[in-house]
């Protein structure tokens, strides 16, 4: 009965050990606080959401972005290090939108007018007399009662404040290079709309309205939200009337930073991502074309400015990446001396041409008097 319940005999030769299982890993409080990392990280921020309400500034964004950045860096097992890295990358960008909001503000209170009355001549030559905000929101809004283009407006304005963001986030952790590519474009347009925000102020459709110079305008947007009762959060930084600059409107970075997506990933897309990067840049102009946030002609400047943006920054690297890989030149001066040594070198190795075969002849002469003797 003891043979039968005992287990099968291992094949162990003699005097050696029975292999030992590995052990268990041990589950300690960093374990359990990786699998934590995110459950914690998107409750806290569900919590924000539900309280605070959504997030439109650049810092709070900043800030929860950072934070899901090293709860990948916790989830993953990385440690300080990972820690570091992520304060390392994304502080001094946080740092550089802050200084360019702040700088946004001032720009407000330049000493010239605004101006509003090209932007608005040329809409009303695409618009056939009349803009198309005037056109499609006399069509298409009912104040106080949204429709669900609406709410899908909604939705496409404020993925302006977090889509780039996110892009650059998901570039950091899985192709770094790319992420300082798409980050200089977007340092570059940004500040780039900052100048001409100083030199050529330019009043939106909506604030052209109120001064009278257009029909009744509403800002779509902002007043679905409003009817829907969603919170915004307050910015923690941004806080006064310094910031606001309501005249930066040429060119729109709302339609600038999907064109420049568009133009960013276009070489490298498939079929069904370049559907939806330029899908996003046509929603894009229609909110704020509908919206009453911006005029065509903003639009279309913003579009120049991404393309000039991505599309120099690209030749610049191309170029960079041409002269680091080009040859080394030779001096005219080496190039010539090595010429006049050359026919020098060539004497002697016909020299030593004229000198081999009484080498070649001895060589085999050798072998014939080897053979005399033998024979003798």
């Amino acid at each position: 009965m003891t043979k039968t319940l005992s287990p099968a005999p291992h094949d162990v030769r003699a005097g050696q050990p029975r292999p030992v299982p590995p052990p268990r890993p041990r589950v300690t409080g960093w374990s359990r606080l990786r699998w934590l990392a995110w459950p914690l990280y998107l409750t806290c921020l569900l919590w924000f959401l539900r309280t605070e309400g959504i997030p439109a500034a650049n810092d709070v964004l900043f800030l929860w972005l950072i934070a899901a950045l090293l709860t990948g860096a916790v989830h993953s097992g990385h440690g300080p290090r990972g820690f570091l890295l992520v304060l390392r990358d994304w502080v001094p960008v946080m740092a550089v939108v802050w200084t360019y909001s702040l700088l946004r503000g001032y720009g407000a209170h330049t000493p010239w007018a605004p101006h509003w009355l090209p932007q608005l001549r040329f809409d009303e030559v695409l618009g056939f007399g009349e803009t198309w905000t005037v056109r499609l929101q006399h069509a298409l809004y009912t104040a106080g009662s949204p429709h669900w283009y609406d709410y899908a407006a909604v939705a496409v304005y404020l993925s302006h404040f977090f889509v780039v963001f996110l892009l650059l986030a998901v570039l950091w952790r899985r192709a770094h290079h790319r992420f300082r590519q798409l980050l200089a474009a977007y340092l570059t347009l940004t500040f780039a709309g900052f100048a001409t925000y100083l030199l050529y102020p330019a009043d939106p459709p909506w604030l052209v309205a109120q001064e009278g110079n257009l029909p009744h305008l509403s800002r779509v947007v902002w007043e679905v939200i409003s009817v829907s009762g969603l919170p915004q959060a307050d910015s923690l930084l941004e806080n006064g009337s310094q910031f606001a600059n309501d005249v930066a409107a040429m060119p729109s970075l709302h339609s600038a930073y999907p064109a420049m997506l568009l133009f960013f990933f276009w070489p490298t897309a498939k079929r069904w991502l370049r559907a939806v990067l330029v899908a996003y840049p046509l929603a894009m102009t229609f909110t704020l074309v509908y919206g009453a946030e911006h005029f065509i002609i903003d639009v279309f400047v913003g579009w120049a400015y991404a393309a000039a943006v991505v599309f120099g920054l690209r030749r610049l690297r191309d170029r960079l990446a041409t002269r680091a890989s080009a040859p080394v030149a030779v001096r005219p001066e080496a190039t010539a001396e090595g010429a006049a040594q050359a026919p020098v070198r060539t004497e002697a190795t016909a020299e030593d041409a004229t000198k081999a075969p009484a080498k070649g002849t001895a060589r085999t002469e050798a072998p014939a008097k080897g053979t005399a003797d033998l024979a003798g």
